[in-house]
């Protein structure tokens, strides 16, 4: 067997076809929950629902780790796609921000109304 100069293909005397040499990484349900951020249970939906390709050897399941970060590409959020989560701005300028004395947190004020509950 020889190698030719790109390293990646390995090209055998008889053969006139270069043959990849097996490189994928596989992962377990556990290391794709882990790095997707979902749990096992919502990791099984995408897979059943066709979301996310898995593969199936005896009992054990694996997926490919390219495919899981193709797909966490896939789920990348576009902007603007999330302003029906929240008000639309005000037309004059931008919210005003109040300081919350207790925490110091900034919490946005709205129409004179915090979104707290006031303390009696």
């Amino acid at each position: 067997m020889s190698t030719n100069d790109d390293r990646h293909e390995l090209v055998f005397p008889d053969a006139k076809i270069p043959v990849m040499p097996d490189r994928i990484q596989w992962i377990s349900t556990k290391e794709a929950s882990r790095r997707l951020g979902v749990t096992l249970r919502s990791l099984y939906r995408f897979i059943d629902e066709g979301e996310l390709a898995a593969y199936k050897f005896g009992r054990v399941i694996r997926l490919k780790a390219d495919d899981v970060d193709r797909y966490i590409e896939s789920c990348r959020i576009a902007p603007g796609d999330l302003e029906h989560l929240y008000p639309p701005r005000r037309p004059g300028g931008d919210d005003e921000v109040a300081v919350d004395g207790v925490s110091g947190r900034d919490e946005v004020v709205a129409d004179g109304v915090s979104g707290r509950d006031e303390e009696n």
